[in-house]
């Protein structure tokens, strides 16, 4: 028996994970000492092709693609630099797609429990992008769908798909078109006005850069000089940054921070402070009050730690998105180029609310958590009940992206919900938004 140290961390970057309004989703996972990577590699559909450009769905700032697989599909998966190794949640598409369970694993997460969940490695999965294609891949096939990305981006996920296309390509992420464009190593010209270069350092198919960070000092509030502090490079994370204060003794909990649970990994739920640092430095930008988790010490198991190159924390796709991104695994660089978003606030939930959708086309948008003292919890909103719909607006016909969004709009805004408690009765009830932070 294989135990697979697989890190699976699910903290709230702006919202909620999980349980509310937006997600940090953060995924290592490392096989025994040996798993070879077998025929990993992508390549193009068409002869002598240099790139291929395709489209993708963003929901709570989850990169979600298409593809195929054994020529079946499409199926929809988290597109993901902090996992190496691509993993099917969905447990229902192994006996659908007839994929043969190889050797059994033992997969251990973050959280505060140590009960392992089962995996089976499966090999020879052709995967299809497109104008690209991986003929035999190997992936990890979970035995229970435990993240439920699903019901948390409220579209179908089967699945995350990792490293493996960024280390066969030059990936260029464009946030505001919507649009991959994976061009062949050998070729790609790197633009140069405009954008900034930082070095990317690989260990065991995961990407790490510097970045300096500037702390908020206790008393005056003001910004410390940076520390040079290494992250990692994780596009499957919705959150701006996360940091961990046990990883560096220098990193400490910022002024005004707010307690909560942060999130569920695979091990149970992960507890921790959301807060704010003055800034953080990538190559010439400066991206100032980034708001910032901070999971508690022990979270993240020491074991994880112990398989990983030594690191500080994580850069997430909600500030990765306020650039165009060149993420360039075969010449070790990610090349930034500020969007249209880059000067948008970072703003943290202000209703408390932890929503999940179910049902039929995840059209059913259920409150999971209610936050103690806020103004969802003031209001009497109760865990169980169905949000019907906010400012007359059927919450079925919005993506929960759009509702997140709603629910950290402005400080002060009122919004009317209309919410059905589990015996099917309706009421409503007037929100008050707040800032917290």
């Amino acid at each position: 028996m294989t135990y697979l140290v697989l890190l699976v961390v699910t903290l709230r970057g702006i919202g909620r994970a999980m349980r509310g309004c937006a997600a940090l989703l953060g995924l290592l996972a490392l096989g025994p000492a040996g798993w070879a990577q077998g025929t990993q590699s992508f390549e193009f559909t068409r002869p002598r092709a240099k790139r291929t450009t395709f489209k993708f769905d963003t929901q709570r700032n989850l990169i979600i693609v298409a593809a195929r697989l054994n020529g079946r599909g499409p199926y929809h998966f988290l597109l993901d630099t902090g996992v190496s190794t691509s993993l099917l949640t969905n447990p229902n598409l192994a006996d659908s797609l007839h994929l043969v369970r190889g050797e059994e694993m033992r997969v251990i997460g973050t959280g505060g429990e140590d009960t392992p969940l089962r995996a089976y490695r499966t090999e020879n999965v052709r995967v299809e992008l497109p104008g690209l294609v991986a003929p035999r891949m190997s992936w990890l096939l979970l035995s229970d769908d435990a993240l439920n990305l699903s019901g948390y981006a409220g579209t179908r996920i089967d699945g995350i798909l990792g490293a493996e296309l960024f280390q066969s390509m030059v990936v260029a992420i464009w946030p505001m078109r919507g649009q991959l464009v994976c061009h062949a190593p050998a070729s790609y010209r790197a633009p140069r006005r405009g954008w900034t270069s930082l070095p990317l350092h690989l260990n065991r198919g995961k990407a790490y850069l510097e970045a300096g960070v500037e702390q908020l000092a206790p008393a005056s509030g003001s910004a410390d000089p940076a520390l040079p502090l290494r992250l990692v490079l994780d596009t499957g994370a919705g959150h701006a940054l996360s940091l961990e204060t046990d990883a560096d003794r220098r990193l400490r909990l910022p002024p005004g921070h707010l307690r909560t649970d942060l999130g569920r990994g695979l091990s149970g739920i992960v507890r921790g402070s959301i807060g704010r640092v003055a800034a953080i430095r990538l190559g010439r930008y400066r991206v100032p009050r980034v708001l910032t988790s901070f999971p508690d010490s022990g979270q993240v198991h020491k074991r994880l730690r112990e398989h990983d190159a030594p690191r500080q924390g994580n850069l997430g796709f909600e500030l990765l998105k306020r650039f165009n991104c060149v993420i360039d695994y075969p010449h070790q660089r990610l090349l930034l180029r500020l969007n249209s978003q880059g000067r948008q606030p970072f703003e943290h939930d202000m209703s408390g609310l932890g929503l999940v959708a179910a049902g039929p086309g995840y059209r059913y948008c259920l409150v999971q958590s209610v936050e103690a003292g806020s103004p969802a919890a003031e209001a009497g909103i109760e865990v169980e009940e169905e949000l019907v719909a906010i400012n007359l607006l059927p919450a079925g016909l919005l993506p929960l992206t759009e509702i997140a969004r709603l629910l950290r709009a402005k400080d002060g805004q009122r919004l009317l919900l209309v919410l059905r408690r589990p015996d099917g009765e309706l009421h409503s009830v007037s929100l008050q938004l707040r800032r917290r932070l």
